[in-house]
């Protein structure tokens, strides 16, 4: 047998090993690659913006954290971290995020259950204050560090009417205080909590408090063995996010505190406006470093918290 013979007989029987597609199956089979390219469409953007903005300045600060002024591998910049200033920074960002984020998770945990049981799923009032949540949850920055001195600055509104009607005197550093820098930010953490923690609260079915009560339970027992431990593990989680973003916020306290650095990311401002010392943008990379490393603890636990709520969803 030739050669071409050889070839033409092994090409047929492959031919009638190979499925052919019927013309009816022929509609399927392109509203799936259709499907998959769409899936594709989508999904190659999300990559690319996280690689852009998220994957590369991580980068960009991990190995600018071990790289000295010329270039080279050092771990000089980490000695600062243990200066009497940086750890000072960082204690003061650490309570600033834990009391914002505390008082942000007890207040928003009691507003999302008086939001529950005092509205209907689908009402107004829940759709209204979902809004309101979600914009006051955005509201940070310059926005609101200026809202807060039109009302409560030396010159405010709020200050003017209280020295006026009740003749008591706001103190002008306030703002500028440990008290004034966290009742600011609970202002954008209690939104915060309510968006993410009304869910878990509106999961709760009244027939486990009814089955509670049927079996001789009063509300405390109710709370403390049924609800409590159910909704404690999202609780913590929300804390823990509430903590990191606060942790990681920035732009609200430069418009304070314009010439102090006594957060982090302040520090990290300083720093990287430093132009007589060529070492201090290596310090600033540190600094950033240290905070992803704290943020990302902190979003791990989370995690972690999470994966115990999940078993109740």
């Amino acid at each position: 047998m030739s050669s071409s013979n050889a070839f033409s007989t092994q090409g047929a029987a492959v031919a009638r090993r190979t499925p052919i597609p019927p013309p009816s199956a022929l509609p399927a089979v392109v509203s799936r690659h259709r499907k998959e390219l769409g899936t594709l469409g989508v999904t190659v953007p999300f990559f690319a913006y996280t690689a852009c903005f998220l994957l590369a300045p991580t980068l960009i600060v991990v190995f600018g954290a071990f790289s000295s002024a010329d270039g080279g591998f050092t771990l000089a910049n980490f000695r600062r971290l243990a200066e009497p200033n940086t750890l000072a920074a960082f204690g003061t960002s650490v309570l600033v995020s834990v009391l914002s984020a505390l008082i942000g998770s007890m207040v928003g945990a009691l507003a999302s259950y008086a939001l529950v049981i005092g509205s209907r799923p689908n009402g107004l009032a829940r759709r209204l204050i979902g809004a309101i949540s979600s914009v006051l949850a955005q509201f940070g920055g310059v926005m609101l560090a200026f809202a807060f001195i039109a009302t409560l600055g030396i010159n405010g509104v709020g200050t003017m009417l209280l020295q006026q009607l009740f003749g008591l005197t706001v103190n002008p550093n306030w703002l500028s205080s440990m008290p004034g820098l966290v009742t600011i930010y609970s202002y954008f953490q209690i939104p915060l909590m309510i968006i993410i923690f009304l869910p878990a609260v509106d999961s709760m079915l009244p027939q486990w408090r009814e089955a509670a009560e049927s079996l001789g339970g009063d509300t405390w027992q109710y709370w403390t063995r049924v609800a409590g431990p159910i909704l404690a593990p999202r609780f913590v989680s929300s804390f823990l996010l509430l903590f990191a973003n606060a942790f990681s916020a920035y732009a609200t306290a430069a418009a304070l505190f314009s010439q102090r650095s006594i957060l982090v990311p302040l520090m990290i401002q300083g720093a990287m406006r430093n132009e007589m010392d060529v070492n201090q943008q290596g310090f600033a990379q540190v600094l950033a470093f240290a905070m992803v490393v704290v943020v990302a603890l902190a979003m791990l636990l989370s995690h972690a918290v999470e994966r115990r709520a999940g078993r109740w969803q």
